[in-house]
């Protein structure tokens, strides 16, 4: 059975959005910078300022570059880096994951920055989508320290057409007792229904929720409640 109240977390980029989102109804925020590139880490004033402002789960995004390639031994470094001072300011979640050339999970570059999270809850990031065999990334992924969430569309550009890879991966991954899958990725209000009617409980949007449906335009807290309206 899916969890009669559904986690609805929403894309921040700054304390302004942070408010909307919360008093839209949101329960949880992703917090990125450089959302052109798919979203990087945030600067640690951005962090603190966001944590200042609202009383919400905070999971925050340690990516450096453009794609999902951690970038070799010095873009492993820097993003080891940027987690230790992220962990140093207080964060507590966060969104990871790379891939090898070949499309398989970069182990080592995730397991050096889990080393500087120190066993905080993380979600898999969409690198997902970009695998060719997405159940390799899940056994690759499934027991290591912290993890409690993926985040898909399904493999699709829009999660709705996703619908019922996302429903046998949530039914596989609960029956192993992997992480849960969380929906996002050109979602949709009108997918709602028969996302929720397949047993997935956890949604996650961005410029769906931003008052002129760009990245350059706030989170409206209208749009927000609308979507926990939505899902209950």
């Amino acid at each position: 059975m899916s969890d009669p109240t559904p986690l609805l977390e929403v894309i921040a980029v700054d304390a302004d959005d942070a408010r909307a989102a919360a008093a839209g109804g949101a329960d949880r925020l992703e917090l990125v910078s450089s959302m052109e590139h798919s979203g990087f880490d945030p600067a640690v004033e951005t962090f603190e300022a966001i944590r200042a402002a609202v009383d919400l789960p905070l999971r925050v995004m340690i990516r450096r570059r453009a794609g999902f390639s951690a970038g070799g031994v010095q873009g492993v470094a820097e993003l080891v880096h940027a987690a230790e001072a992220l962990r140093r300011a207080g964060a507590e979640e966060f969104v990871l994951g790379w891939l090898d050339d070949d499309g398989t999970v970069d182990i080592e570059a995730v397991r050096a920055v889990l080393d500087a999270l120190g066993g905080a809850k993380w979600t898999f990031h969409k690198a997902i989508d970009a695998a060719p065999n997405r159940a390799v990334v899940y056994d690759a992924i499934r027991k290591l320290p912290g993890l409690d969430t993926v985040l898909t569309s399904g493999g699709f550009p829009a999660s709705g057409d996703g619908l019922e890879v996302l429903r046998a991966e949530s039914e596989r991954e609960r029956a192993a007792g992997g992480p849960r899958v969380l929906v996002g990725g050109g979602l949709t209000r009108e997918a709602l229904p028969a996302l929720r009617a397949a047993g997935l409980d956890a949604f996650h949007v961005g410029t769906a929720v931003r008052a002129a449906g760009t990245w350059d335009s706030p989170v409206d807290v209208e749009k927000v409640a609308l979507w926990r309206k939505a899902l209950g």
